[in-house]
């Protein structure tokens, strides 16, 4: 476990904490979708980053919280890819079998839950991504705008015009 992982970590849990309550409390609908799949462990993981996300979607125990990859727990499921892929499969914006097949995404253990939330998130009306710049007003929206905008493609690897 590196420094700058934990740090990464401590600095980022306050945000992730707001963002899920806020996403929970907005969308209930999304726990139920989940049915018995409530109670998993997903891990994801943004290969960029210094840091997986550990969640558990049980609307009485809700965990969304930064881990060292060294530290994070069993997964009952999990999902790694890079950061932008994740951010748009998380909108539907990106084609998650298509993804899967071409090896960008990496599914492992319990992929009836990986299912299950794939399908949750899909009945959000609107963007969760927009959705939570939004809890940071303009400065929010600018990063994520920013994000969309010079993130490296899938297909190159080189920034969007």
């Amino acid at each position: 476990m590196t420094a700058f992982s934990r740090l990464s970590c401590v600095m980022i849990q306050p945000l992730l904490t707001r963002v899920v309550r806020r996403i929970a409390a907005r969308h209930p609908s999304l726990f139920a979708r989940l049915g018995p799949h409530q109670a998993t462990d997903f891990l994801i993981d943004p290969i960029e980053l210094p840091f997986a996300l550990h969640l558990r979607p049980d609307p009485d125990a809700l965990v969304f919280r930064a881990v060292p990859r060294d530290a994070a727990p069993e997964p009952g499921a999990l999902i790694r890819g890079k950061f932008m892929l994740l951010l748009e499969l998380m909108d539907a914006e990106e084609d998650g079998d298509a993804a899967f097949f071409s090896r960008d995404l990496e599914i492992s253990g319990d992929t009836e839950a990986v299912v299950r939330l794939r399908n949750a998130l899909d009945d959000v009306d609107g963007s969760i991504a927009d959705e939570t710049a939004a809890m940071f007003g303009a400065p929010g929206r600018a990063i994520l705008a920013r994000l969309r905008r010079n993130y490296p493609t899938q297909e190159t690897g080189a920034f969007a015009p």
